[in-house]
Formats: structure tokens, C-alpha cells, sequence
């Protein structure tokens, strides 16, 4: 079988050196007594100590020492210290050979210690079979392999001899689902996978190209457009059950290289691996295109929606002048009646004289008019979408398979009716709710009732798609959220950080509203509430002052006049040696590590810049397109992004300056607005914070240590509440959090509920807290000095009946089986009446009414939340500086180009972070070395965010390459 490199330098440095740092010597390497008996059998002091690191060795990392390998001081000094003895003294061991081998035999007798041969080896050969298909990388076989060779207290083979086993299981595996896969399909099957590479759309590209061009799209052409992909794969009729017996993360690993393949290419490849990527990208890509069609089909209901109230605004706007003048008519009359009144003169007299009958009536007709405008709502104006649906929405109906819970069957059967194309039901609209003011439009008779009803059950059905209450059967955005929850006995063991009695739960909150209430109350009525007042019920809150020492921007000027002018090349290498970041880029298929670093840098920065690969290949001399295009292609993907990124926050937050900010256990989480081309509006993505400016915005979490350690592309126009506990679920950064501080966009009561049943301590800025009330489980137990504050009664026992679907929900968040942005985005759309939200919105209540309490006690609180908040703010200068390339505009078309661009921008903000950091160590120790004073608490005013003294434009030159790592 083919040989491959699966680890890098560092990675082999890491699995098989011995260890050097304090705490894995002390682990590792603290003798027993009778280990040092053993050891005194020897009776020289070279041979004891000589002894002592075999044994070591054996134990960790596993292996034998080579013949004249040179053992790192602290381990000798350690080990020889705990025997009495001079590190010096190893120098004479194993003078003799023999000796050597005297000691490994006696060591393997005595502590059971076996070689890596015959049956043993045939055994770990076995194990590497068995665990190969479900390894997420090379490394992790690799490690598990170490690990189990440890346990089993076999001597690993040489570093060598164990990347070749793990190699040839990792292709053996490969082959073996390739190959399984492929024996699921039928002769007819294969005829018809292969025809995707042979049959071309339209004499340009090949069907299997043809396939993969889906993107969420704008209109009634581009979801057409998407429908025919789904009716093709549809027609394919690929069952998804023959991926069932497949991880995964292989299902993922063969469509994403189903995506970077060109169809020239995937001819040439062997069968059953060409079988296997195609039939696993068409159960994908069938899956990916049906929740196209949803978000496409969301957004063309949401462009619809911003028309009919753009027209019912212009026409209350163009009716002002019409409104003036029929009001100052009313106005005249009205004046003459008056007087007609007190003089006793008639009044069609009165008419006659102020402006006669005829125009009487004509100002009672334009004021019936435009009372009907003036109170016309933009349902009046949605009609007009029925043109846009009538071209897609029947065959929209066909093609999804749609199912739903019993309260969506009425929407259901009036989708069958618009899929049937039957005859609209002439009074029926049962999928509304009973006050819905649809019905009143569906009413009016100057309404054409047929189109209004399409138009009104596609609205629907937008929205029971956000909420959960219909689903699509395979799919990874819309399925049946209740298969995805994760069930109450699993999630009633995997040891949660809330209670699994809710009444246990309940007296706490009530113990700590009771608490609270009254430590507010006592210091309301002694007019020493800190930064605010209460009066006639009424909050007034002081804004917090800056806690900024003055000298604190003396000594940040002069440690940034000590950094160096740097290139961003020459930050990209140093930050690469230290952490290693490039080895997170392996190849898609293989799993090698990527032999072409200084190509890879270049990718990195381009993405980062903004600047595209051309751009990059024509500013540096070193890669050309073609060359960078490649790399990108088949290295550089989400999860590489996310393994270098966290690679990076993980070496800055050891770093010794970085201790002076936090100790990574808080952050914070804010959204960046970024401009796209004017594509966007049509695409819904304008906001309207940011004017009629289309764009996305990127929300990011920032750590204390300003560790930009987590990123989401999202819409401009979302809330960006639900994505919150993506960053700190999702991340191994965000679950070391503690407290998380987020703006006022981000404070939802749901929010609230899910952070605090997570056991995080949520911290918003809310813009609004004065207006807020408090919310408690017996009104009459609140003080007179909080009446006014006082709001609604929590609802306790709905808490109590569904606190098991809360458990599920937070053990699906915990779990990863469903992202936390996706399932609060549910709960927050379903129906009011829906208990399980209610529940939680209750519970959010609780918590928000507390937190409110602690926040207006607390000022160290508020001071934590502010200088955390700030933190994360000031990324966006420096994100906004290193935004060079084509205008700083978000150009890419396609979410994952979009994606891209964005990780690569918070990648290379991390790696000036990581440098920023390091440097100001060392010009900190500069200046202690001179006797000046920098005293610690100034260096928590000190910012890694800093760029002048970086240069960012210009010919993109690398120092040669050497063997730093």
C-alpha cells in the first residue's frame, strides 16, 4: 500500500520528544520509591541515571532512546535530582552497548514492558484497522495510536515505522468505505452516476459541474434555477441510505473533494472512488439544494414584504399634500358652520357661502379615500407578489418533500391545493389564525381573493419554516427539530450544569429574586444606589465614566515606539515558527501536511487583505495563480481556518503579556458591518442601521486576552442574539469562558434562558434599562420601593410541565448536534402559544430580572462589561485597516467565498495579535531593564491592536525559508 508523510516536524515533536515543560516532568517523570529502589540496584551513578531515563522513556513518550541521543537538560537535571545525582553524570552512560541493552532488558522484565513485534505488533495493526475510519485526521490516529501503545505498555517502533502503519490504515480505510459505498450501487446506478461526467448542459459544462452551481438566490429565475438541479438529482432516485454505514465526517470529506474536483479529473480517479464521491455528492447536493430553495424562496417573501411597505409608505407620503389641502377645506367649512351657528343663518347657507355642495362632496370622497391609505397596512400591498410565486411556487411544492406537525396541516393542504393547481377554496382559509389581519384583507371586496390566498399561504409557510413547525425529510437547515433534540435520558446524563428537577431550580430563583429585591430595595430607601436613582417609580440611570489612568497613553506610546517596523510577511513567518499555524492547512483527500508553506502564507494573506489570489500572485514574486489557486483549492477550507485560528489564540494566550488582560475566561461578541456589492439588496442583505449600504456582517467573539477566537458570517439584516452560543459551544476557547458580554443587539430573553442553563454568566449592554421591568413569581412580595419597577408574574408552572423539552434543548446545544444559533432561531419564531418557548422565555425572564439587579449594584460589574465590550470594539479599527483589497468591499458572491474572506480576515487579526503581544513582553523588559517604572496596572490599559508601525502594502516579499520549525 502507498506510504505517506501524516505528520509534520512539530507534530512528531510534540508525540515523540521528551517532554521539557515543569508540569509534564512532574506528571511524567516523578520516580516512586520503587522505582528508586530499582534504580539503586545499579551501582555506578551514570548507570543509575542512565537507568532512570530508559525508564522514563518507557513510560513517556513510549519509546526507546536512540544510540547517542542528546537528552534535554531539564530532563537529566530532573531525573537527577530526584536521585542524588549530577546531571553531568550521564555523560559517561553507556560506554558499552551492552550496558544499554542490559538495562532495556532488565526494565521490560521488571515493569512488563513489551516490544513492538510479532503478535503485538499484528494486534496494533488491528487496532489501527478498526479505528481508522472513524480518525477525523491523521494526527488523531496517530495520537490514539501512541496512546493505546502506551496503555498496552508496548514500546513503540520507530517515529518512522509508526506514520507508515498509520498511513497504510488510514488508505486501507479510505479504499474500504470507497469500496462499500460503491458495492450499495447497482449496475443501472453507476451507469447513471458516471453519465455526470460525460453529459454536459448547454455544450459548456459537464452535468456534474452543472450541479454544484447552486447558491441561494434573489428571484423567481434563481430558485428556478435551483429547482431543476433538485428535480435532476431527484430523478437520479439515490437513496441516502447508503451512506447510513459511513461516518460523517468521510460523507463530508468526499463531497468537499466532489466540490474542488474538475469533471477531467474525476475521470481519471479509480472507480470505486470516483463511484463514492459522486454518489456521496449526490445525497449531499440533494439535501444542500432543497434548503437553497427554502432560503431563497425566505428571501423572496422578504423582498415582496419590503416592497408592499415601501408603496405603502410613498403612498401615505405623495397623499400629504391631498391630506393638507382636504383638511383645510374641513377646516373652512367647519369655521363657517361655527359661525353660522352663533348668527342663526342656515346652514346649507352656510355651505353655500364657505365652498358649496359639489365641493362638499368631493371632500368627503377624497377624505374617504385617504382614510383608507392612511390606515392601509403592507398586507394591503403583498398581492402584488403573486406574480413572482405563481412562477415558481408549483413546482417548489412538487419537488420538496414537506411534512409537518398537525398544527401546520391546514398550510399543508393549502400547499397541495397551489401544487395541484386547483381552485382556490371560495371562503376557506383555515392555516390562518382566527384574528390574523389577513383574514379582514382576504375580505375586502376590492381585494382579488384567489391571488391574496396564494400569496398568504407562501408567507405562511416562510414562516413555518422558521419556526420549525414544517421540515424537509433529509435536511441539514429545515429537518424535524424534534429528531434532532437530543432525548431526556441522554440528556439527563450528561451531566448539565442546570438542575434536572425544575423545582429545585424554581426555589433557587426564588431564594435569589428574594435576595436581591431586597438588597436593591434597602439601598433605593438610602439613596446610595451606585450611578442611579429610582423615583416615583421611574429608573434613571448615570452613564459610567471612563476608568482610564492618564499615563497609562505615555507608556502606550513609548512601547509601541519600541516595536519594530515590520512587513506583514515577515509577521506571517515569525508567527508561523512559533505556533506552527500552517500545519492546520493538510490536504483534503490525503490528510498530508502541506509541503508548500511560504504558498500557503500567501493564501493566508490574501484572504486576509481582501486582496483575491490574482492580486496576491501579481504583488509576490514567489507563486504564481495557478500555484496559489491549488493550494487553496485542496488546503485552505472552514475547518483548517478553525484549527490554525485556534492554534494561534491558544500560543497568545500563554504568552506572559497576555496574562496582564485576563486569564481567558471572559469576552465578548459584536458584529462588524461589511459592504457587498450592490447585488445586495436584491439579495436582502441591506439593514437599515447601516442606510440602504448592502452588505454582511461578521460576528465575532473577542477573549480577554483580545483573542479573536471565533466567527460567523451572518446576514446584515438578523439579530444577532441567536449566534451568541455558537462562538462559546462551538469553539474550545468559548467553553473556558465564564462571562460573556455582549451589545444591546444582542439581549434576548431566550438568550438569557440558554446562557444561564449553560451555566455562563451573560452580561448585555441594554440601551433601554430603565424601561425594562422586573419580573417575579409573587408581586406581592416586592418592596414599596420597587412597585414602580415591578412587571408580569412569571409562569411557573409552565417552567414545572415543560422543563423536560428545556433539558433536551440545552443538551442539543451542549451536544453539537444542532447549532445554537439554528434552534433559538426556532424557538424564537414559533407561535406565542408554543409552551416550550414560553417556558423558556419565562425562564429568560428570571434571569434577566436578576441580572438587572446585580448590574444596577454592581459598578465593578458594569466597569468588567464596558472595558470587555470596548475590547472587542476595537478590533474593528484594526479589522477595518487590514480590509485593503478591492475597495474593502465583500466582492464574493457565494457564502463560501464570503466565509473565506472573513475567516482569513479574523485569522491574520489573530496572528498580529499574537506578534503584537510578544513584542510588547519584550519591550515591557526593555523598559524594566532601564529603570523605568511600568507598573502592572498600566499594562492592563495596553492594547495588541496597534498597526502603524506594520507594513501592509506594497511588493509582498518573504525572507528566505529556513528549517525554523
Amino acid at each position: 500500500m502507498a506510504h505517506r508523510a501524516v505528520l509534520t516536524a512539530r507534530q512528531r515533536a510534540a508525540l515523540f520528544d521528551l517532554p521539557t515543560d515543569e508540569i509534564a516532568l512532574l506528571r511524567h517523570y516523578t520516580l516512586d520509591d520503587d522505582d528508586i529502589e530499582h534504580i539503586r540496584t545499579r551501582r555506578r551513578p551514570e548507570n543509575q541515571i542512565g537507568f532512570a531515563l530508559q525508564l522514563c522513556a518507557f513510560r513517556y513518550p513510549g519509546r526507546l532512546l536512540k544510540a547517542g541521543e542528546v537528552i534535554p537538560e531539564p530532563v537529566s537535571r530532573f531525573v537527577a535530582a530526584q536521585l542524588g545525582l549530577k546531571p553531568d553524570d550521564l555523560l559517561l552512560y553507556a560506554a558499552r552497548e551492552k550496558t544499554r541493552r542490559e538495562h532495556l532488558d532488565s526494565l521490560r522484565k521488571m515493569y512488563g514492558y513489551k516490544m513492538f513485534s510479532g503478535k503485538r505488533a499484528k494486534k496494533m495493526r488491528s487496532w489501527l484497522d478498526q479505528h481508522a475510519e472513524a480518525a477525523q485526521s491523521s494526527e488523531v490516529l496517530v495520537r490514539g495510536f501512541v496512546e493505546e501503545c502506551r496503555r498496552r505498555q508496548i514500546i513503540l517502533p520507530g517515529t518512522s515505522v509508526v506514520e507508515r502503519h498509520c498511513a497504510d490504515a488510514l488508505v486501507a480505510a479510505e479504499r474500504r468505505v470507497e469500496a462499500r459505498i460503491a458495492g450499495h450501487l447497482d449496475r443501472k446506478m453507476r451507469a447513471k452516476l458516471d453519465t455526470l461526467l460525460t453529459e454536459e448542459v448547454d455544450g459548456r459544462v459537464s452535468r456534474f459541474i452543472w450541479l454544484r452551481q447552486y447558491e441561494v438566490g434573489k428571484n423567481s429565475a434563481d430558485i428556478n434555477r435551483q429547482i431543476d438541479r433538485l428535480e435532476f438529482l431527484q430523478g437520479i432516485s439515490l437513496s441516502p441510505a447508503i451512506l447510513d454505514d459511513v461516518p460523517a465526517h468521510r460523507i463530508a470529506r468526499l463531497r468537499r473533494q466532489g466540490e474542488r474536483y474538475f469533471t477531467d479529473g474525476l475521470r481519471d480517479i479509480t472507480s470505486d472512488r470516483r463511484l463514492a464521491i459522486l454518489a456521496a455528492c449526490v445525497v449531499e447536493w440533494s439535501a444542500a439544494i432543497a434548503d437553497t430553495v427554502v432560503e431563497t424562496h425566505d428571501r423572496i417573501v422578504g423582498s415582496i414584504w419590503r416592497e408592499a411597505k415601501r408603496i405603502c409608505d410613498a403612498r401615505v407620503a405623495e397623499a400629504q399634500s391631498e391630506i393638507a389641502a382636504t383638511l383645510a377645506g374641513f377646516e373652512t367649512l367647519g369655521t363657517t358652520l361655527l359661525m353660522a351657528k352663533g348668527d342663526e343663518v342656515a346652514v346649507a347657507g352656510a355651505v353655500d357661502a364657505s365652498c358649496g355642495w359639489g365641493v362638499l362632496e368631493n371632500l368627503v370622497a377624497t377624505a374617504g379615500a385617504l382614510g383608507k391609505t392612511v390606515k392601509a397596512d403592507a398586507l394591503a400591498y403583498v398581492e402584488k407578489g403573486y406574480h413572482r410565486f405563481k412562477l415558481y411556487a408549483p413546482r417548489m411544492l412538487a419537488a420538496l418533500e414537506i411534512t409537518g406537525a398537525s398544527v401546520a396541516e391546514p398550510l399543508l393542504s393549502a400547499g397541495d391545493v397551489i401544487r395541484d393547481k386547483c381552485d382556490i377554496p371560495s371562503r376557506s382559509a383555515p392555516f390562518l389564525q382566527p384574528q390574523s389581519k389577513w383574514r379582514s384583507h382576504l375580505r375586502d371586496p376590492e381585494t382579488n381573493r384567489d391571488r391574496l390566498w396564494v400569496v398568504a399561504v407562501l408567507f405562511h409557510l416562510r414562516e413555518a419554516f422558521r419556526s420549525g413547525d414544517v421540515w424537509l425529510a433529509h435536511s441539514r437547515r429545515y429537518s424535524d427539530m424534534k429528531q434532532a433534540l437530543v432525548p431526556v435520558e441522554t440528556a439527563q446524563t450528561m451531566g448539565l450544569s442546570m438542575p434536572l428537577e425544575p423545582e429545585v431550580w424554581i426555589a433557587d430563583r426564588k431564594q435569589r429574586l428574594e435576595d436581591g429585591l431586597h438588597r436593591l430595595a434597602m439601598v433605593v430607601k438610602n439613596g446610595t444606589l451606585p450611578g442611579g436613582v429610582i423615583e416615583d417609580g421611574r429608573l434613571r440611570v448615570e452613564r459610567l465614566e471612563a476608568d482610564v489612568p492618564a499615563e497609562a497613553d505615555t507608556l502606550i506610546l513609548d512601547l509601541y515606539h519600541r516595536l519594530p517596523e515590520v512587513r506583514i510577511t515577515d509577521i506571517l513567518m515569525d508567527v508561523d515558527n512559533d505556533t506552527g499555524l500552517t500545519d492546520a492547512f493538510t490536504h483534503l483527500r490525503t490528510g498530508a501536511p502541506c509541503k508548500d508553506r511560504l504558498g500557503l502564507l500567501n493564501v493566508i494573506l490574501a484572504e486576509g487583505l481582501n486582496l483575491g489570489l490574482s492580486k496576491m500572485a501579481g504583488a509576490s514574486s514567489t507563486h504564481n495563480f495557478f500555484q496559489l489557486a491549488r493550494l487553496s483549492n485542496w488546503h485552505v477550507e472552514s475547518e483548517a481556518i478553525n484549527r490554525a485560528l485556534a492554534m494561534v489564540i491558544e500560543a497568545q494566550g500563554q504568552l506572559p503579556m497576555a496574562k496582564y488582560w485576563g486569564a481567558g475566561q471572559t469576552a465578548s461578541s459584536d458584529g462588524q458591518f461589511f459592504p457587498t456589492t450592490r447585488q445586495g439588496e436584491a439579495m436582502n442583505l441591506v439593514n437599515a442601521k447601516y442606510g440602504h449600504e448592502p452588505g454582511l456582517k461578521a460576528y465575532t467573539h473577542v477573549s480577554d486576552q483580545y483573542g479573536p477566537f471565533a466567527t460567523q458570517v451572518i446576514p446584515a439584516t438578523v439579530n444577532e442574539a441567536p449566534y451568541i452560543l455558537d462562538g462559546l459551544l462551538m469553539n474550545p476557547t468559548g467553553k473556558r469562558i465564564k462571562e460573556q458580554y455582549a451589545d444591546t443587539g444582542g439581549f434576548t430573553d431566550l438568550v438569557f434562558a440558554a446562557t444561564s442553563l449553560l451555566g455562563y454568566l451573560f452580561i448585555p449592554r441594554i440601551r433601554d434599562l430603565p424601561s425594562k421591568r422586573l419580573h417575579v413569581f409573587d408581586r406581592r412580595s416586592v418592596p414599596n420601593e420597587l412597585k414602580g419597577l415591578a412587571g408580569g408574574k412569571i409562569r411557573e408552572n409552565t417552567i414545572i410541565a415543560n422543563w423536560p423539552d428545556v433539558l433536551c434543548c440545552i443538551a442539543t446545544m451542549l451536544s453539537g448536534r444542532m447549532q445554537p444559533s439554528q434552534l433559538l432561531k426556532k424557538l424564537a419564531a414559533r407561535p406565542r402559544q408554543h409552551d416550550l418557548a414560553i417556558a423558556l422565555r419565562e425562564i429568560g425572564r428570571v434571569e434577566r430580572t436578576l441580572f438587572i439587579i446585580e448590574w444596577l449594584l454592581d459598578t465593578d460589574m458594569q466597569r468588567r462589561a464596558q472595558i470587555g465590550l470596548n475590547k472587542g470594539e476595537a478590533h474593528h479599527a484594526l479589522k477595518g485597516a487590514l480590509r485593503i483589497g478591492r475597495q474593502g468591499e465583500i466582492r464574493d458572491r457565494t457564502t463560501e467565498g464570503q466565509h473565506f474572506r472573513i475567516a482569513g480576515l479574523n485569522l491574520l487579526t489573530a496572528i498580529i495579535i499574537y506578534w503584537n503581544t510578544k513584542q510588547l513582553g519584550i519591550a515591557v523588559a526593555q523598559r524594566k531593564k532601564a529603570g523605568l517604572e511600568t507598573p502592572d496596572y498600566l499594562l492592563a490599559h495596553i492594547s495588541p491592536l496597534g498597526w502603524a508601525h506594520i507594513i501592509l502594502t506594497g511588493e509582498y516579499r518573504w525572507r528566505k525559508l529556513r528549517m525554523e520549525r
